[in-house]
């Protein structure tokens, strides 16, 4: 068995929509050939769209894959928190001028939000305030 890694630890996890899908499925499945990801995904997508955007993760040094025969088998190098880091300050950064308070106001006044999701938020929100206390 051949592993091919070419992860930089100092990059950071940017990924597009297609790309944010394929990796759902790996980390859900832990690894996966370009079929078993093609059958993972919601949407229908031909054989070599996957293929490459395998290939265009591994570029980026988000995936790796190992031989297993005549297939290749790839495996997420970045963990799903990371990635969401980057996409919520990426998102930060361009949608609300940089500011994690603009974000969170708007979703708190998302009407999309039930009265306990908001109490989880808020008991989020007193947590943190405490943890400043101490």
């Amino acid at each position: 068995m051949t592993i091919v890694d070419s992860r930089s630890e100092k990059d950071p996890v940017v990924l597009t929509g297609r790309e944010m899908d394929v990796m759902n499925v790996l980390w859900r499945l832990g690894s996966g050939t370009v079929s078993e990801v093609q059958k993972g995904l919601q949407d229908k997508l031909a054989y070599t769209t996957v293929l490459t955007i395998l290939r265009t993760l591994e570029k980026k040094g988000h995936i790796r894959h190992e031989e297993e025969g005549r297939a290749h088998r790839y495996v997420p190098l970045v963990e799903k928190a990371e990635a969401q880091e980057g996409a919520v300050k990426r998102v930060t950064r361009k949608l609300f001028s940089g500011s994690p308070e603009l974000l969170m106001a708007h979703l708190i006044q998302e009407k999309g939000l039930s009265e306990d999701q908001l109490r989880r938020l808020k008991a989020l929100v007193d947590e943190r305030l405490k943890e400043g206390e101490g």
